[in-house]
Formats: structure tokens, sequence, C-alpha cells
């Protein structure tokens, strides 16, 4: 299971958790009962104004039906409130399929931007432009040129929102004097979705850019947090101190208790990867390329509130001068017109 799945898991059982808080009831004595009325005002009814479509339901009922099971089968519960039907599956045998199940639910609901939007969202989402293209003067963009180069790699690798989350400085390719139009770039098998290595191509002036933001805004702050002693203090880090092989790399690390170790890149998962580093001509630098003003690791889902932001400002700044001011999500970016 995926960080982004458990994510998604967690959401949909706090949801349903309190749910059964107000009606003073524990998640182990939920019934069938409270389930059907779940699903009733989860997707229908009036009372909830954040009701959800069949795709999204049947998300949050594979979660409940897994944890139940889980529970049924440890002797936790007595019953699962998730009632299971028996239906012959693609394979011929018979397979248990919940009975609030929504068929036929739509299963995506895919959005994309042109290029013209592409460009109006982040110059006035990221770049902080007014509704006639010109900077505007109270803009503060110190986080400018990480949040333009994020979302440009996304629309032009199309990669998802963790792959390009989650990359460590030595994966991102590099300007070249020989090489043309596109670059090429390999993700780790562990932070794909489908748990294969790909390789993604990215444009040049792309690259140019992510190379612009990491000598600038996010050596600034690499260079405050080492002022601080930040990397120094942190209570887990590996410290990597070789990187071997060509196609296959591994790296090999020493941990803040000077243990040593190694970890295949394809196999180190995301929570491994935030907690890699190497020494720097001025102390200790974070191999994950994306961080925060602090000098840490930014964690994928956090730019879902930059997207979320930029939006907002979008809306704020163009809804006097357009009719559907550009709203982007990570997702979106993996889906565009591209003429």
């Amino acid at each position: 299971m995926t960080q982004e799945t458990k994510r998604n898991y967690t959401d949909d059982y706090r949801v349903f958790f309190d749910f059964l808080w107000a009606r003073g009831k524990n998640w182990c004595d939920a019934d069938a009962d409270d389930l059907w009325d779940f699903e009733d005002w989860r997707t229908r009814s009036s009372r909830n104004p954040g009701r959800i479509g069949g795709a999204r339901w049947n998300r949050g009922l594979a979660a409940l039906t897994r944890l139940y099971g889980w529970a049924l089968s440890a002797g936790v519960v007595a019953r699962s409130p998730v009632v299971t039907r028996s239906v012959r599956g693609r394979f011929g045998g018979q397979v248990q399929v919940a009975e609030a199940r929504i068929a036929h639910a739509r299963t995506s609901n895919v959005h994309w931007l042109t290029p013209r939007a592409i460009r109006l969202w982040v110059d006035v989402g990221l770049r902080g432009h007014d509704a006639y293209g010109v900077p505007s003067s109270g803009w503060r963009g110190r986080l400018e040129s990480r949040n333009t180069a994020f979302a440009e790699f996304l629309f032009s690798s199309g990669v998802r929102l963790t792959e390009g989350g989650s990359l460590l400085t030595i994966e991102m390719p590099r300007l070249r004097l020989d090489a043309g139009g596109f670059y090429p770039g390999r993700l780790a098998r562990e932070v794909t979705k489908s748990k294969r290595a790909r390789t993604f191509y990215v444009a040049a002036p792309v690259v140019a850019a992510v190379e612009g933001y990491a000598e600038s805004s996010r050596a600034a702050a690499v260079r405050r947090a080492q002022a601080l002693g930040r990397y120094e203090h942190l209570p887990v880090r590996r410290v990597v101190t070789a990187v071997t092989g060509l196609r296959e790399r591994v790296l090999h690390w020493r941990d803040q208790d000077n243990q040593l170790g190694r970890t295949p890149l394809a196999s180190a998962s995301v929570a491994e990867r935030m907690t890699m580093y190497r020494e720097g001509q001025e102390g200790l630098e974070p191999l994950w390329l994306w961080l925060n003003e602090s000098g840490l690791p930014l964690r994928p889902a956090s730019w879902e509130n930059v997207f979320r932001a930029a939006s907002q400002r979008c809306v704020d700044v163009l809804q006097d001068r357009m009719t559907e001011p550009p709203v982007c999500t990570p997702h979106m970016c993996r889906h565009f017109v591209s003429a």
C-alpha cells in the first residue's frame, strides 16, 4: 500500500469514526445500519454540504472493508458493518463484494488546462501577477522559484505528485550542451503508483528552471538551516557517503548513531528519502530536492496546499475579468491540451 493510499484511507476512517461518534458509538460498535446511514449521508443527504460521488464512496468503502475484515479475523469485533454478497469474478470464481458498493460509478473526472491557461495560472497564482500581467507590488514571492519550477516540472513530465515530489537531487536530469529539447529521468519503482520503475522526459527550459531554484532559494534555505545547526540535531538522518552502480544505484550511508548501511535507490521509500543527506562544502545538505523555508524536505502532500492557494489567488484576481479563472490541482498537471 502506497503512502498516498494510507493517507486517503486514514481520512476515510476519520470521517466514518466522527459519524459514529455523533451517534455515541465507537468504531468497534458499528453495525450494518450505521454503514447504510453513513452511505446515505455521505452521498445523498441534503444535511451534508460536502456530498461525494460514487467513485469516492467506493474508495472509502474499500478502506472500511479492509479495516473491518482485519478486525473480524483478529477477534476485535464480532461482526463487520460491511455486508457482502457473492458474485462471479472475472475468472469464473466466486468473490465477495460489498452490498453498499455503487455500481457504474464514474472512476475519474478529468479536467485539463490549455497551455495559455497554464501560463496564466502560473503567472497569477505562483508569480503574483495582477489581472493585467504585471507583478503585484505587495507580492511576497520567497518561494516563487520553487513553486513555479515544481508546477512546470509536473506539466512537462506528466509524473504524479508523489513521484515528482519525492525526487532526490541526484535523480533530476542536468543541463548539457549536447542535449536536445527533452531530458530523460528515471523514477524509482518504490515511489511510483504501479511499483514499477519508469522513464520520464522533461523539457530543457524546465530543467533550467529547476536548476535555477536549486542554486537560488533552495541553496539559501540550506545555508540558513546549516547556520542554525538544524541538520545536525535531526533525530533521524542518513548521510550518504557514496553512490555506487550505474543503472541500479545503491546509496551507502551513515546514520546519526554512526551505524553503516546501504539502500538501493530503486527501493528507497518516500520516508527513507526524506532522511537522506550528504556532506556539502558548508556542512550537511538534504538530498531531497524540494525543500520548505526551513531547509527541510517538503512532504509531497503539502503541494496540495500550494496549488490550492494559487488557484484561489487566480479566482480572487481574475474573477472580474473572465468567467472561469484557471484552477489547477497537481493531478490536473497530468492532463492538459497541448495545442
